[in-house]
């Protein structure tokens, strides 16, 4: 029965979040690692080489693989029930280190601040990779505080979690340094270590060999089309871009929260904290590396220290419960997690108002969607007048999902005019405006129905021309 308690924590925790929300659907990214499973089990080498594609995920394409059978609609459902399911696994893993160093309450109240974050949820429903992610490094975190250089279930969790992200290559390799510093471990105990450490990024780098020839293919090509959209790097920004992002996930008083709890936890319970600082530790310096790389550093990469501030958010609040009575700064603890916990009162309205206006903006979104998708299923939109194409890159890939071809099979209007075949078009400014995927896409043309095409149908959201070449 206790082996059952997290996994219904964590499916109740999706389940209030659905009920809450109302609506999730799969990111651009996402779609794109669906259709590139999709490709593959069509026995097609994925098309990672399509302007302005995301970097590959390896365990986002296999995920559109395993999702394949459920079909197109299916597998961006079997997504979404996944994103909201990370969703709960994070609170309740912020929820159980928080109790675990803190107390209960301390780690209730980091769960409530993780789930109510605009950008956690925001991009939590949207399935994108970095939600998992945190979930499991989160997941090894507590593996590890649970049973000290535990060893090969934290590198197993943080492997799964290199093939989605290549921070945790960092937190495996200092892992490995850790254990083998704090405990003399056997040659052939290292070795097994090292070799799971090595696991994610080798299978990384083999599978872009595979698909493209170039096993540094995910890296050149994101520091391209961070170049391309001109996305901020470099070491010389993270000062100032990392606790601008850091505010935008977390706001002000969980910020005041985490800094008077860091400084209290430091101040009279440092060894119990030791792990949680260090992996906040190996989070930043991850984030750095990122921007030395050339890589972009932007808000969701963030989302991991984000968490772990929640949880010294909690105990900035309630970490005073675990002093003894009689300790003589107890009252000082007191005082300012009661200054804490009205903090975060107070922010309520505030961020009510931001979360109302983040869910209106993502179910116009989803509407459009639904509505590009039911003239799919209405075969308005139909591979019998090729090629198709699009007003932006942002439908490309549910595009190329829903009709089962290739992403190259549908066009971008903003950069090359179709002379023939099926052009989809905004039915009116506002989905135009609602669903530009970057304002910095490169866009040498200005899209627009081109010439000698005829309506052939439409909906609320979308008009279908078409000019259909002779065979």
């Amino acid at each position: 029965m206790a082996k059952l308690k997290a996994p219904a924590w964590i499916a109740a925790s999706a389940g209030v979040l659905w009920l809450v929300i109302g609506h999730g659907f799969a990111n651009y990214d996402a779609l794109y690692g669906l259709v590139w499973g999709q490709q593959i089990t069509r026995g097609q080498t994925p098309q990672y080489d399509v302007s302005v594609a995301p970097t590959p995920h390896p365990l986002s394409t296999l995920a559109g693989i395993v999702f394949e059978p459920l079909g197109p609609g299916g597998s961006e459902t079997a997504l979404v029930v996944l994103a909201f399911l990370s969703l709960g696994a994070l609170g309740y893993l912020v929820y159980r280190l928080g109790a675990h160093w803190f107390g209960p309450a301390a780690g209730a109240l980091a769960a409530v601040l993780v789930l109510t974050r605009e950008p956690v949820l925001s991009y939590g429903i949207r399935g994108y990779v970095d939600l998992p992610y945190v979930v499991l490094v989160l997941a090894a975190l507590l593996v590890e505080a649970r049973r000290p250089r535990a060893g090969t279930p934290v590198l197993v969790l943080l492997a799964v979690a290199g093939l989605l992200r290549p921070e945790a290559w960092l937190f495996s390799a200092a892992y490995v340094v850790w254990c083998w510093w704090r405990g003399a471990r056997a040659p052939g105990q290292v070795a097994r270590m090292v070799a799971l450490a090595v696991l994610a990024p080798v299978l990384w780098a083999l599978a872009d060999l595979a698909v493209t020839g170039d096993p540094l293919w995910s890296l050149t090509r994101t520091r391209s089309t961070a170049e391309t959209l001109r996305r901020v790097t470099g070491l010389q920004n993270v000062p100032t871009t990392m606790p601008r992002r850091l505010g935008e996930i977390l706001r002000e008083p969980v910020l005041f929260g985490a800094a008077a709890g860091g400084l209290m936890v430091l101040a009279w319970t440092r060894r119990r904290a030791g792990l949680l600082v260090g992996a906040g530790l190996v989070a930043v310096l991850a984030f750095c590396v990122l921007a030395v790389a050339g890589l972009p550093i932007i808000t969701r990469y963030l989302l991991l220290p984000g968490a772990i501030l929640c949880v010294f958010a909690g105990a900035g609040a309630f970490g005073w419960l675990r002093l003894e009575a009689s300790h003589p700064q107890r009252w000082m603890w007191v005082v300012a997690g009661a200054v804490v916990v009205v903090a975060q009162i107070g922010f309520i309205p505030s961020q009510r108002h931001r979360l109302a206006r983040t869910f209106d903006a993502l179910g116009r979104q989803q509407r459009i969607e639904s509505d590009l998708v039911a003239l799919v299923r209405a075969r308005i939109i139909a591979v019998r007048c090729r090629p198709v194409a699009a007003p932006n890159h942002r439908p490309v890939p549910l595009l190329a999902l829903r009709l089962r071809v290739s992403p190259t099979a549908v066009l971008d209007a903003q950069t090359v005019r179709p002379a023939a075949g099926t052009y989809v078009d905004p039915a009116n400014a506002e989905v135009q405006h609602d669903y530009t995927l970057d304002p910095h896409d490169p866009h040498p043309l200005v899209a627009s129905v081109p010439p000698g095409f005829a309506l052939v149908g439409g909906n609320r959201s979308w008009r279908v021309y078409e000019r259909c070449a002779r065979r």
